[in-house]
Order: structure tokens, then sequence, then C-alpha cells
């Protein structure tokens, strides 16, 4: 909040499409999706329109001996999206209660079917995955997890796949075994004592946009078969087309045992998460012990009009052909922004479906607020991670958009070096 009294916060009055107006009157391009989430621009007037039927219908009901219509046509339309490999849906607000879940549910069905001992977690160095107990405990960016460190519970951090890690005639896929053999060196040891192990699929968005082939993804469902390892992926940023598929997982032609959605599935209109898993899961809780079942509860789980926005999300994925048309605008993006990968001061330029994300040599103190001051100077929200400058606008940017966006972030990097 300190910062606050020297950069003050922008009072933002209302929003539409790419663009965010504050009070003042003045815009600012939406170039990170409001912290990932806006999918399809504000104020949709799809979403607007569902979201004001549901209001006259119903607003919301306990999930517990409770159900409705929109939170099971959710759960149908989901289960389809992924092959029916994951058939069940357990819903709650935020990404950090979903990873939350997802450990609990591992831990849980491990131990309904006789291994107690399986009690212990594997995440990727620089991974994160919340900021609440057990999220921080999977979480391992040091700023997030370092002053509650006392209170979680520390899961084992292997070697992460990030691609710029590869040496000297080195491929991504090269770097993607060597993370990978330093995974089964770990279960080799441990996987009798392990029962999750939490990915980002393909990017690790919060510790600087880290991306890696879709072969370690492959490797890795092999692995956890063989030593009888979950595996969870953590789409929360990474799905609903953010990679250039529905999910993630989907580049590597595998399913986990529990995936991790939330952030975009609304749109970016109200908090919901879920996480979705498969049969051999859900089946390790139905049983008429309850102390078997899975007892989690949020008072909001599974909310009619967050479900029904997420449904109205689906509606526009499906009726514009949203994956191939972003390949399109993808490829103009790429384009217009190509002057940046060739500055001198710029290192590690990578995209993968709707994500850019470059490396700033030689940056200077304080870069990423001097590079977020100076953008919004130019009508354009940018937030950078460290060195990292990411782009991750909304679905939904024209010709006109995608070039303000190019010039003005080359612009913006220029003044700030």
């Amino acid at each position: 909040m300190q910062h606050h009294e020297t950069i003050p916060m922008i009072p933002i009055s209302h929003g539409q499409g790419a663009w965010l107006f504050d009070a003042d009157g003045n815009r600012y391009l939406d170039g990170i999706s409001s912290w990932w989430v806006n999918l399809f621009g504000h104020a949709n007037p799809r979403i607007n329109a569902a979201l004001k039927d549901q209001l006259d219908k119903l607003e919301h009901v306990m999930l517990a001996g409770f159900t409705h219509e929109p939170v099971i046509t959710l759960s149908e339309r989901l289960s389809k999206k992924a092959a029916n490999a994951l058939g069940h849906c357990f819903f709650a607000s935020d990404g950090a209660s979903a990873v939350e879940i997802a450990l609990k549910m591992s831990f849980h069905s491990w131990s309904n079917q006789g291994f107690p001992e399986k009690k212990e977690f594997v995440c990727l160095k620089g991974s994160y995955h919340g900021e609440t107990i057990g999220a921080l405990g999977v979480t391992d960016v040091a700023i997030f997890r370092d002053a509650y460190a006392p209170l979680t519970r520390s899961a084992h951090v292997v070697m992460s796949p990030d691609a710029r890690q590869a040496n000297e005639n080195e491929s991504a896929q090269d770097v993607a075994r060597r993370a990978i053999a330093d995974v089964e060196k770990l279960f080799a040891q441990r996987s009798n004592h392990i029962a999750a192990i939490i990915v980002e699929p393909l990017v690790q968005c919060a510790t600087g946009f880290a991306m890696h082939d879709p072969l370690y993804l492959q490797l890795l469902r092999a692995l956890c078969d063989q030593y009888q390892v979950h595996l969870i992926a953590d789409e929360i940023a990474v799905g609903c087309g953010r990679t250039g598929t529905f999910f993630a997982c989907e580049q590597a032609a595998i399913w986990p045992d529990l995936l991790c959605l939330s952030k975009g599935i609304s749109g970016g209109y109200l908090p919901l998460s879920l996480v979705m898993s498969t049969d051999k899961i859900y089946q390790a809780f139905y049983h008429p012990d309850v102390q078997r079942g899975f007892l989690h509860s949020h008072s909001y789980t599974g909310n009619p009009l967050a479900c029904r926005a997420a449904l109205a999300t689906l509606d526009i994925f499906e009726q514009d052909d949203v994956l191939a048309a972003n390949k399109i605008r993808a490829a103009k993006i790429t384009e217009v922004v190509t002057p940046i990968a060739q500055h001198p001061q710029i290192k590690n330029f990578r995209q993968r479906g709707m994500m850019w994300a470059f490396d700033v040599i030689d940056a200077g103190e304080k870069f990423s607020s001097r590079f977020f001051t100076a953008a919004l100077k130019q009508e354009l929200l940018l937030r950078p991670i460290g060195n990292t400058v990411y782009i991750m606008p909304p679905y939904i940017l024209n010709d006109e958009e995608i070039t303000l966006l190019g010039q003005r972030t080359l612009s913006v990097l220029e003044q700030v070096l």
C-alpha cells in the first residue's frame, strides 16, 4: 500500500470490449485480460444477456442436496470437451480453492484405497498454484511462499522443463527429457509416499511465462502411470483456449487424473473454479461411510450465475469457432510484435497460442513498475513479471487494436530502457 502513495490506484468506471476506462475518461487496452480472466471483452453483450436471463430465474442455491440446470449442463459440456476422460466436476470459487481440492482429493483417494502413506506432493521449480496454505505448499515463488513457510507443508521441488534452460545445441525436447529424468529419480525413491505431482501444462505463468515442449507432459503421464502417482494439471491460467487448444493437455494427447479450471471459464465475469476428475478417483469416494466421502464445502459452490456465465462463454467458443479464429489472430499479433523480438536488449521471445513473452536484458531497477506506469500513459495495460514482459489479451482484438498493441509495446520498451 505504501507504493500507492506515489503510484495511485486507477479508478475504473467501465469497460467495453478490450478497453477499460477510468473516472477521468482515460482508456487502456487490456493487454493482460485483467489478470488472465477476460476472454471475450468487457461488458460482452452475449454474456450480459445470459446473466440477465439467469437473474430472473435463480441467483443461488446451496449445492448440498440440491442442484440446478446451469451446473449440470456445464459439468456435462466440460466432460464432453475432455473426451469424457474426466467425467466428474467438483465446484468451488477461485483457482487456489481448486488446487486445495485437487490436493485433498489425491491424498484422500489414495487413503481410501489403502495407501495412507501416499501424502507427499511434487511441484516444479518456479511453480505457482495459489496462495492459500495448501496451495502455497506446492508453490515455489519465494515472494509468495517465504513469509508463510512455517505454516505450510513443503512439497518436493523438481526441475522445470522451461525451454530457456537449453544448452548450446539442445532443443526444448532435450530440456524436457532432462526434467523428466529428475522426476523419475524422485519417483524411484519416494513413489510409495507421493500422492501427486502438480504442473501447469505448457506454460508456467507466474514464474515468468516459462514454456515447455508437450513431450514433457507425455513422458510425465507415463511416469505417473508407472509409479502410481496422480497427475494434477493446473489449467487455471492456461486452460480455456489460452494455449491454442481448449485444454492445454490436449496438445500432448494426454489427460491428467485431476484438472483444475478457473479464471477464463466464466469469461472474467464471476468467481468460479472446478476440479475435473477421472472415474477411478470418483469411485474411491463412493462408499456408504461418510468419512470416506470427499467432504469439502464452499457456500457459493456451483453458483448458478457463475455457471451461466461459463455456459455463455462456452457458447461463444462454439458459435464463433474461437480456437480457429485465434490461430489467425495470433499470427497477426506475432507479426506486429516481431520488431520487439529483434530488439538488442530482448532475449527468449516466445509464444504459445494467445500468449507472448520476452525477457529484457539489463532492464534496470524497478523495471516492472516503470514499464507498467509508462504503458498506462500510452493507453496500455501491461504488467511485467520481473524483467519478463508478457502479452495475454482477450480473444477479440481487431486489426487496429493489434497494431496499436504491438507498436506501443515497442515504444514503451524503448522509452523505459
